[in-house]
């Protein structure tokens, strides 16, 4: 069986890093590999497949930044002349992205078999990341859940319970595996107490006056900062003249987007997380670090409920007085594993894809 991954960003190839391992595990299984381009400069993709060992893709779109429609588009066309001459099995696509959905559509309009890593999820909005979830959802066959809440979504919405597979989550997965690989280790060039702060979506960044709160906020944090700047928002700083303010702010130390296992390295001597990341967000609950989310829901609430994370929104008082409260939260009772898995998503993924989805509910 021939797996076909469509990739994207940064997210993705960490996924498709652990599930591509896994999977060539299984001799019945072959695989290729696709790069849309979504990400496309080394900090946010180069450095990533370097230090996650990944094959250099099969086919590389370039389909680079765009609005979401032109985006999507542009990867459905170009995704589709690549099926035409890969002819695979099934289609293997990741998240939550433009790329996500363009793989998804693409391999249906032809009548390839879909498997979504990370199925399920729901912010209950109408944002163009849950947009991508649910149609992405709608067009899969193996749909892999990374919580049980995800499961019950899928079933609340009438999906067939053969094509829903409670998994784990393969971040989990990925963070068990790295967390050996850095433990012990320190980035030097960093204040003794910090918060770590990504922030990317949209939302935040788009709006000038969203981004020039959300920045604000960076000013009265309890500690100093280090933001590893994500060159949309570096692109929008410029634009709207406030980077050369934030670089002189000797509270707030800006940095070049950083590999998988630097960024881990930085989360783990961090006081707290500050971001708009679903993905970071998850990455701080694994290492049991509390989360201020610049964002007003999110897909996994179950983090919440917990206590180790606040939806702060996006005003610079509203992000100051979730940091406050929980900069003294103890997280060490917490235990990702009654949420997120045993940290063998990736093994039950390829499983279910080498028995062609014969894969019984108890495998999970």
């Amino acid at each position: 069986m021939k797996l076909l991954h469509v990739v994207g960003n940064r997210p993705h190839f960490v996924k498709f890093a652990l599930l591509h391992r896994e999977a060539k595990k299984h001799k019945a299984l072959t695989h290729k590999l696709v790069h849309t381009g979504q990400h496309y400069d080394f900090g946010l993709s180069g450095v990533f497949f370097r230090d996650l060992s990944l094959p250099q893709p099969d086919h590389n779109l370039g389909v680079g930044s765009s609005t979401h429609a032109i985006q999507t588009g542009e990867a459905l066309q170009r995704l589709d002349v690549v099926l035409a001459e890969e002819r695979p099995d099934v289609v293997v696509v990741y998240g939550d992205t433009n790329s996500t959905l363009a793989g998804a559509l693409a391999a249906r309009k032809r009548g390839v078999p879909v498997a979504h890593v990370e199925a399920g999820l729901r912010e209950h909005t109408w944002r163009a990341e849950e947009l991508n979830r649910r149609l992405t959802d709608y067009c899969g066959t193996f749909l892999f859940c990374p919580t049980r809440k995800a499961e019950e979504n899928l079933r609340d919405e009438g999906v067939p319970h053969q094509r829903v597979f409670l998994t784990g989550d393969i971040t989990y997965d990925a963070y068990l595996e790295a967390a050996k690989h850095v433990a012990g280790k320190r980035v030097e060039s960093v204040p003794a107490e910090f918060i770590l702060v990504t922030i990317h979506r949209a939302e935040a960044v788009d709006h000038p006056d969203t981004l020039r709160e959300v920045m604000r906020s960076l000013e009265i944090l309890p500690l100093p900062v280090v933001f590893p700047v994500h060159p949309r928002t570096e692109k929008a700083l410029r634009a709207g003249l406030l980077w050369n303010g934030m670089a002189a702010n000797p509270r707030v130390e800006l940095r070049e987007p950083v590999g998988y296992f630097e960024f881990l390295t930085l989360l783990q001597q961090a006081a707290l997380v500050v971001t708009d990341s679903g993905g970071v967000i998850k990455e701080a609950f694994y290492a049991r670090k509390p989360c201020v989310t610049v964002d007003y829901t999110n897909e996994y609430m179950e983090i919440y409920e917990t206590g180790a994370g606040i939806l702060a929104g996006r005003s610079a008082e509203g992000i100051a007085r979730a940091a406050e409260r929980l900069i003294e939260y103890d997280c060490s009772r917490i235990d990702p594993a009654s949420i997120f898995g045993d940290g063998c998503a990736a093994t039950r993924m390829a499983r279910v894809l080498a028995r062609g989805g014969d894969a019984v509910a108890e495998d999970a």
